[in-house]
């Protein structure tokens, strides 16, 4: 994919999904951590609230039986019993039902007939329950009973009354387990709290509607979840221990419910903001990867610019610069493109002993080259010469040998300079040079050798500003430059009309720091198997040339700290690029 085939991509999106994979990690932890603690402290407190739950119903009937044992034992109702007489007992029973706050205060007499019924609660109408609790009493036993009503449970205690052996009744007390004793259960505990008993629900603080449903949760171990309509609860059904095996006792259960829905709404609102502080951290975390990506990448990228310039322009001393204003600028880019500019550095030093080298190296070809090249003038002189010595010599022969001596000697002078150029290291003398106008003097000089050679025209940009080089050694170099194309353009065969600017000149500024001074000629252009030896000393395709005029021009623009380059192809011409540093 070329999404990632960009290496800033790459880090981007491994970074980015990093971060949002742990970030998503964190939130899924700490919502499952947060959603496990509320689940515990709902169980936790629904537990609490059954313990407490049965120890305040105990102790509550606890004492209810203390107080019955004590009644029984009293002697006036002893002697309230012995009487059989139910408005004797009925005053005392409601006395003592008062003192000791009961719901229920029974008094019987030794048959089992009931002498007092007093307390908010009455005895059921139902008597099966009852019965069987006052017949076991009577049999001289303390007996725990439960009696169900319409409305609640009555938690009872029937306790016999002895003098001696002598048997006179018994005394029972009750405590109900109805709305108003579950309302006070359901502030001591914090919870919804309902009594069944046979499978029934008998009081609930719950409406009468959910009496059905809480019904199926008697006899759970665990905790259950129940809906109730538009709530869900937590239910927890919890046996209550009555003190007693008997028979008689029914069993009683106590059903403990807690709302989730209200108990667990904080947790909507922590998944809120667990899913902002998520988005937030993610958008960070892709801001974030993005600076990274751009900080690892970004002197990558300047390098690779600068590269793709080398490879454009043939020039491998090129630089970065080393000062940045990127907020994220670090010692690490720092340190790569310092490293990247002292390895230009070291090639650009590397070019310039390569080329002293390369001139001293052709110091060794020179030999051969200016043997022949000195020859050739030297036999036409001694040739000349022997024409002078002859004593039949004409006027005209005499006047044809100093001509060409004369034309000899320019050209062994000529063979001369040009290899002391190409030799010698050339110093340089910088100063402020006008291109524009260097170039316009350039194509004037290499055009003055006769009125009918190739046009040269010039397309200069007049915003170049003024560079600090050797004007005369580079106005050398563009004349020789301009030479080539001019015998290039002049050696091509007529073909039907002349094309229009066979030679174009024109300058340009590259970037900030560098001017272009670009040579196009219309010539037949260079054969790509002779395009690599150019700038050889002493090549050349032409008879009468020399072959050194292009290995001076590169000489001089690499000692000016720019760069030369020729591009061709055959049949449509000739392009000499020359780039150089304004400073």
């Amino acid at each position: 994919m070329r999404l990632f085939s960009s290496l800033t991509n790459r880090i981007f999106f491994a970074t980015a999904a990093l971060a949002v994979l742990a970030i998503a990690v964190a939130v899924y932890r700490i919502n499952v951590a947060v959603t496990a603690q509320a689940e515990n402290e709902l169980r936790r407190g629904l537990l609490e609230a059954a313990n407490l739950l049965e120890e305040h119903r105990t102790t509550l009937f606890d004492h209810f039986s203390r107080e019955a044992r004590l009644v029984a034992d009293l002697s006036n109702m002893k002697a309230a019993m012995e009487t059989g007489d139910p408005p004797t007992v009925e005053p005392i029973a409601q006395g003592y039902q008062r003192r000791i706050g009961s719901d229920l205060f029974v008094v019987t007499d030794r048959g089992g007939r009931v002498l007092a019924d007093t307390g908010p609660v009455r005895m059921p109408a139902t008597q099966g329950v009852a019965l069987d609790t006052i017949t076991t009493a009577m049999r001289g036993e303390e007996v725990v009973a439960l009696w169900p009503f319409s409305g609640g449970v009555l938690q009872v205690v029937a306790v016999p009354s002895y003098v001696g052996p002598e048997f006179f009744g018994t005394v029972i007390v009750g405590s109900s387990l109805d709305e108003a004793a579950l309302a006070r259960f359901k502030a001591l505990t914090n919870s919804e709290v309902a009594f069944a008993m046979g499978g029934v629900v008998q009081a609930s603080t719950l409406a009468p509607r959910f009496n059905a449903t809480l019904a199926g949760l008697i006899g759970r171990t665990d905790v259950a979840t129940v809906d109730l309509e538009d709530e869900e609860y937590a239910a927890l059904s919890r046996p209550l221990k009555m003190g007693t095996a008997d028979a008689a006792v029914s069993p009683i259960t106590g059903l403990i419910l807690r709302s989730r829905t209200e108990r667990l709404l904080f947790l909507s609102a922590v998944h809120r903001e667990l899913a902002v502080t998520a988005v937030l951290a993610v958008l960070v975390a892709t801001l974030l990867s993005y600076a990274i990506a751009r900080s690892i990448t970004r002197p990558l990228g300047a390098i690779t610019a600068a590269m793709r310039d080398m490879a454009a322009t043939g020039d491998l001393a090129r630089r970065i610069p080393e000062r940045s204003q990127a907020p994220w600028d670090d010692e690490d880019a720092r340190l790569l493109v310092s490293t990247f500019n002292t390895m230009t550095d070291s090639i650009a030093r590397f070019q310039r002993e390569a080329s002293q080298k390369e001139r001293l190296s052709s110091l060794g070809r020179l030999s051969t080259v200016v043997a022949h090249e000195i020859r050739n003038p030297l036999m036409i002189i001694k040739t000349a010469l022997r024409s002078l010595k002859a004593s039949q010599a004409t006027a005209v022969d005499l006047q044809t040998a100093v001509a060409d001596i004369d034309e000899e000697v320019t050209r062994l002078n000529r063979i001369v300079s040009e290899v002391l150029d190409f030799a010698r290291p050339i110093k340089f003398e910088l100063g402020p040079v006008d291109i524009n106008a260097l170039c316009e003097d350039a194509a004037r000089a290499s055009g003055s050798e006769a009125a009918t050679q190739p046009g040269i025209r010039v397309a200069l940009d007049p915003q170049l500003p003024q560079v600090r080089t050797d004007g005369e050694r580079l106005r050398i170099a563009l004349v020789n430059i301009l030479t080539n194309a001019r015998h290039a353009v002049g050696s091509t065969p007529p073909a039907g009309q002349a094309a229009p600017d066979p030679i174009r000149v024109t300058t340009r500024r590259n970037g900030a720091d560098r001017v272009v001074i670009d040579v196009r000629d219309r010539g037949p252009g260079i054969p790509p198997e002779d395009l690599s030896r150019v700038f050889d000393p002493y090549f050349t395709t032409r008879r009468t040339g020399t072959g050194i005029g292009l290995a001076i021009s590169r000489n001089i623009v690499e000692g000016l700290g720019g760069s030369i380059t020729v591009s061709s192809r055959v049949g449509h011409g000739t392009d000499v690029r020359i780039e150089l540093p304004i400073q």
